[in-house]
């Protein structure tokens, strides 16, 4: 039986381009480990790219957190995938996430905990970042992965007077870490389908 290449979607949105450096590494990560991936600017989203994502194994959700939540620009892309979840056609789909403000914490958790909601309520199945945290002890650093010490998506912090250029490479290397994830996570996840219908 011939493995199937995992086909991974971000649908993100990025303000500034922070989010974007992130949504690249994420990108980065899950095509070193093998997977087809499509990166959707959700404020750009065609057709053909709803498409894309109906054919996704693996929905990756990414945004910057604007006021303790993902921005209005995600917020209205997430209302438009109601017409997916009338019909179920996001269902056991896998789901992650990932998003970036200026404040070491700025309520990043709230943004993914958003993510998390919008994926189980069109039935799919979140991956969470599986990374212990870094740079919480004596001996840590910031170049630590998972620096900040986010456990169900990555999480990024670049500064509000510095460009996008100047995302943290810790950030930039957890997020690639997270884009592997999803697609090693989803060749098992769809293997093991195949296996069971086979």
């Amino acid at each position: 039986m011939t493995a199937h290449t995992p086909v991974v979607a971000i649908a993100y949105h990025s303000g500034y381009g922070h989010t974007a450096v992130v949504a690249e590494a994420v990108r980065n990560g899950a095509a070193d480990a093998g997977a087809t991936v499509h990166l959707i600017k959700v404020d750009e989203i065609d057709d053909a790219q709803w498409e894309l994502l109906d054919a996704s194994d693996a929905i990756v959700f990414g945004s910057p957190t604007y006021m303790g939540t993902a921005s209005g620009a995600f917020h209205v892309f997430a209302e438009a995938t109601s017409k997916r979840w009338f019909g179920d056609a996001w269902q056991d789909k896998l789901a992650a996430g990932f998003t970036n403000s200026a404040a070491k914490s700025g309520d990043k958790l709230h943004t993914l905990q958003y993510f998390q909601v919008l994926a189980a309520q069109h039935g799919m199945h979140w991956v969470n970042l599986g990374l212990k945290p870094g740079w919480n002890s004596s001996t840590g650093s910031e170049n630590d992965l998972n620096r900040l010490g986010f456990f169900t998506g990555a999480a990024a912090q670049s500064n509000s007077d510095q460009g996008a250029e100047a995302v943290h490479k810790a950030d930039i290397a957890t997020a690639e870490h997270l884009g592997r994830r999803v697609a090693e996570t989803a060749r098992v996840f769809t293997a093991g389908r195949a296996a069971v219908s086979a």
